[in-house]
């Protein structure tokens, strides 16, 4: 079994930033793909980023490409999302996912664990 739990979420006004953190445990995780998605309401789930936990190789969204940066600490068993420059359309509930190979890597179905999310608000 592995364990996702987001963090860090909150309310920022347009052109903040925040940290998310996804901290993880659970036998073998060190080899699973790992990945952040978002949903707003009424929307599909979104890709993000995903990173390859073993040696942090990075395959990012659309949306994450200038603003958002993807990464791994393995002493902390932690995934972070860095999200800069935020914009009122970047709101949502932020998940982080895990699955040992999740082929496609930017499909929700490719993941086979889930947090419980995260929300963040943008204000104008």
């Amino acid at each position: 079994q592995v364990r996702l739990v987001e963090s860090g979420g909150g309310l920022v006004q347009a052109g903040g930033a925040l940290r998310l953190s996804c901290a993880v445990s659970g036998r073998g995780f060190s080899r699973y793909i790992m990945a952040w998605f978002r949903q707003a309401p009424g929307k599909e789930r979104e890709f993000v980023a995903a990173i390859t936990w073993i040696d942090s190789i990075i395959y990012p969204g659309d949306s994450a490409k200038g603003r958002f940066f993807i990464f791994r600490d393995s002493a902390a068993n932690t995934m972070y999302l860095q999200m800069d420059s935020l914009k009122p359309e970047d709101t949502a509930v932020y998940y982080c996912a895990a699955d040992p190979v999740a082929i496609p890597k930017s499909q929700s179905e490719s993941y086979s664990h889930w947090g419980q999310g995260t929300q963040v608000t943008v204000s104008s």
